[in-house]
């Protein structure tokens, strides 16, 4: 048989039958997409997907000892303060998704544990993540530990995918149950729309518009009954929160989270700019931007942290916090979430913030998600 033939005749039909397998095993999922994830992003770094192969053998986050007691919080912690509820936010946090470890629920339940024990305070989940038991039992285990609820800070997001007012309803208080806890501080729609997935809502012949309405108009109640603390979005442009601001009697929008970073394009930056006149505090996710520009800062800024005695990592972190916003890397490495917490121990001058917003002429071939793309 011919290499053509075996190519046509066997590799090609098992490559789609696998696929299709694979199509209708995430298609059973309530969330096909989160598991989507779990799956892919282990896979594509080399690592056993825990989701296929099983919780707790992937190497990573270390055991948290037994005997380790909360460590002091950061000195000179930077907060920001939500609009309607008066909580303020650490300006510092840790993000949960799109890394090998955010997908084990061991290393997920150490790492929430680690970081609360550390003297960090702000927790970054979402529905999609799909992790949000091994985040609650770390939680829960870092308060029998002595860590106050009242100082935690966590937030959580609905999909698009979940959007209308009856399945709102059921997300939170699945996230809830899934958490073990009585109210989460801030619950964010996650991207404006989920493109051709749709939703309940859309199911119903609804648009994208009147859904995103609806999922607000059920948020809103559930702050009213303590449910979550405050309402945000997360990737929303000038227009999509504009929406939500011309609705009456429903929740303020709290807080836009958002690729911020020197290299945004004109578009984002004035969303971040539109939200910090608003009152709408911003969280800012990917500050170093993409692989390109992040080597190119790394040799950019090279001289300022032979100066600072810091990394480059942690310098565009401080540059985010004065810049007004909080910021939530992801990682599951102790000695990481020391050196990120740190940040507070160092301030930037005014000439060192406008040598890193310069930093702009390494825009070129940025890639960004344009928000207004969606309707």
């Amino acid at each position: 048989m011919s290499i053509k033939s075996i190519l046509l005749w066997r590799i090609l039909p098992s490559i789609a039958l696998a696929l299709a397998c694979f199509v209708g095993y995430l298609s059973q999922h309530e969330l096909p997409l989160g598991l989507f994830f779990t799956i892919i992003i282990p896979a594509s770094n080399g690592v056993l997907p825990p989701q296929i192969f099983g919780h707790g053998k992937m190497k990573g986050t270390p055991e948290v000892p037994d005997d380790l007691s909360p460590q002091p919080r950061p000195e000179n912690e930077m907060f920001l303060t939500l609009p309607g509820s008066g909580d303020r936010m650490p300006q510092n946090g840790v993000g949960m998704c799109c890394r090998p470890t955010a997908y084990d629920d061991e290393l997920v339940y150490r790492s929430t544990l680690w970081y609360l024990l550390l003297g960090g305070r702000h927790i970054d989940g979402a529905q999609l993540y799909l992790n949000s038991k091994a985040v609650g039992r770390g939680i829960r285990e870092a308060m029998r530990r002595g860590v106050k609820r009242e100082e935690i800070f966590l937030t959580s997001k609905i999909f698009p995918t979940h959007y209308g007012y009856e399945s709102t309803m059921k997300v939170v208080k699945s996230e809830l149950d899934d958490l073990g806890l009585e109210y989460i501080d801030l619950f964010l729609l996650h991207f404006p729309s989920s493109g051709p997935l749709g939703s309940p809502c859309s199911k119903e012949g609804k648009g994208i518009s009147q859904c995103r309405k609806e999922t607000w108009q059920a948020l809103s109640e559930l702050r009213n009954k303590g449910n979550i603390r405050n309402a945000g979005v997360s990737n929303f442009a000038v227009k999509h929160i504009q929406e939500l601001e011309a609705m009456t009697d429903v929740a303020p929008v709290a807080n836009n989270q958002i690729s911020f970073s020197p290299f945004v394009p004109e578009k984002t930056m004035e969303t971040v700019e539109y939200c910090h006149k608003r009152n709408i505090t911003v969280t800012a996710y990917m500050p170093l931007g993409g692989q390109h520009q992040r080597s190119l800062v790394m040799r950019d800024l090279a001289g300022l942290s032979t100066k600072l005695g810091k990394s480059v990592s942690q310098i565009m972190l401080r540059w985010a916090i004065q810049s007004g916003c909080a910021v939530i890397p992801g990682t599951g490495n102790p000695n990481h979430m020391k050196e990120n917490l740190s940040v507070y121990e160092i301030e930037l001058s005014d000439d060192e913030m406008k040598q890193i917003n310069e930093l702009k002429y390494n825009a070129k071939g940025y890639m960004n998600m344009d928000t207004n793309m969606f309707d």
